[in-house]
């Protein structure tokens, strides 16, 4: 592959991760909040709907593709002969992976099937939502700074390639 070929992409890599991080931001800094200063049953279904739209969205190309890209990144940028290149991609894709999609996968997806087959006008998953909206927002939280830690990770790899 081409290096200019090479660069570009890690650039729409960079800027691909830090949309994603700014959509988790924006659940991690006020949606999740307003969500909490409605009534249970209004958060409840309006995250449901939040949810079930989210799986037809091109959010999800952005966030399952990158970890496809991330992997490839390091696989061609390992046998580029440019000092510090292939750490700073290993270091983007495990910030990326382990942060992003393993939390995503495990945590995050988990509470979301759950609160999916809530009837929000029933008080007993009227209590979860306040279990949900705390424990979800504070693994939000860490899915928000991995995918900015992977973006400035990608950011320094064109910059290396640049300054090389």
């Amino acid at each position: 592959m081409p290096l200019d070929m090479f660069q570009g992409i890690l650039i729409a890599t960079t800027l691909a991760s830090g949309l994603v991080a700014g959509v988790f931001l924006t659940f991690s800094d006020f949606v999740m909040r307003s969500l909490g200063e409605t009534t249970p049953a209004a958060g409840i279904a309006a995250m449901q709907q939040i949810n079930r739209a989210v799986y037809r969205s091109q959010f999800m190309v952005l966030l399952i593709g990158l970890s496809i890209v991330a992997m490839a990144l390091v696989v061609i940028g390992l046998t580029l002969p440019i000092p510090g290149l292939g750490l700073w991609l290993l270091g983007g894709a495990a910030s990326y992976i382990l942060g992003v999609m393993t939390v995503t996968g495990g945590k995050n997806v988990p509470m979301n099937k759950r609160l999916d087959i809530a009837d929000p006008d029933d008080t007993r998953f009227q209590s979860y939502w306040n279990h949900y909206l705390h424990s979800w927002t504070r693994w939000n939280h860490l899915r928000t700074l991995a995918s900015v830690l992977a973006t400035l990770c990608y950011l320094a790899a064109a910059l290396t390639i640049a300054a090389g």
